[in-house]
């Protein structure tokens, strides 16, 4: 539980109070109600409804398939769960880039039809004009720099990102223009972990991180991922609270063996 008192709503005020104070910022991403209202009980700070749905929940080898009207739908099931965290949603790829009366439109959908308290998007300087439009119009904006899956194809690998120095340096740039931009948080993907604690150390807004080191305000993982359902991702940042994988194919072959021989349902079982 949170040293802020007894919080009845995470808000970005929150987080702010956070990294003043030196309270590390949890955040996992959720797709649906029934995990999101598990994660919110347990008490996390943020929950991400991520582009990564488009991977996790759809079996898309990219983040770029997923469109605005499913990341609303999952937003939806999300944002009904949640009493007390705070619910940021990506806008998808092709959403936003275009212009930033596009990027605002896209956002305001997601924030009238998810009721969602935020909205996080990819890039630096090339995204802050839509980026102060959004804010403008009162919507809160988390920036996201480093490995930015939407740019897979540009990047052309997963690797680390801003290994050298004129890299490191653009990205502080960047995100010291999010944060004048107006964001009220920025993520940090797979960066040197000295270069997220540089960043974090600059900005006056929260920083979370994802491969970016513990020198950050705050972490972020896939929840799939932390929860163990998925089994051929294991990059390094990652960390594996659960088996899942393993725990469920066991629950189901005992269910089959269960109604193979007989022994389900048995007669306490039925009516």
């Amino acid at each position: 539980m949170s040293t802020y008192g007894e919080i009845k709503r995470i808000t970005t005020h929150t987080l702010q109070w956070m990294k003043l104070n030196g309270e590390k910022i949890s955040m996992l991403t959720a797709y649906d109600f029934s995990m999101a209202r598990i994660l919110d009980d347990a008490g996390i700070d943020v929950i991400l409804v991520g582009d990564s749905a488009s991977n996790v929940m759809a079996g898309h080898e990219t983040t770029l398939p997923i469109t605005l009207d499913q990341m609303i739908y999952h937003a939806q099931s999300v944002v009904r769960a949640c009493k007390r965290c705070l619910v940021i949603v990506d806008l998808p790829f092709g959403s936003y880039q275009g212009n930033s009366k596009e990027a605002l439109n896209s956002a305001i959908r997601i924030m009238k039809e998810a009721g969602a308290h935020g909205i996080k998007l990819e890039g630096g300087q090339e995204v802050c004009e839509s980026i102060k439009r959004i804010v403008g119009a009162g919507v809160p904006v988390m920036g996201h720099l480093g490995l930015t899956p939407q740019s897979i194809y540009k990047f052309g690998t997963y690797t680390v990102r801003a290994r050298e120095e004129e890299e490191a340096e653009m990205l502080i740039q960047n995100a010291i223009a999010l944060q004048e931009a107006g964001c009220f948080s920025v993520v940090l993907e797979k960066i040197p972990a000295s270069l997220g604690a540089d960043v974090a150390s600059q900005l006056k807004i929260p920083v979370i991180g994802i491969g970016a080191g513990s020198g950050v305000d705050g972490q972020v993982l896939v929840m799939h991922d932390m929860l163990g359902v998925t089994k051929n991702f294991s990059p390094r940042f990652l960390r594996r609270y659960l088996n899942l994988y393993e725990d469920i194919s066991n629950a189901t072959k005992a269910y089959i063996s269960d109604v193979k021989s007989k022994d389900f349902p048995n007669e306490k079982e039925q009516y």
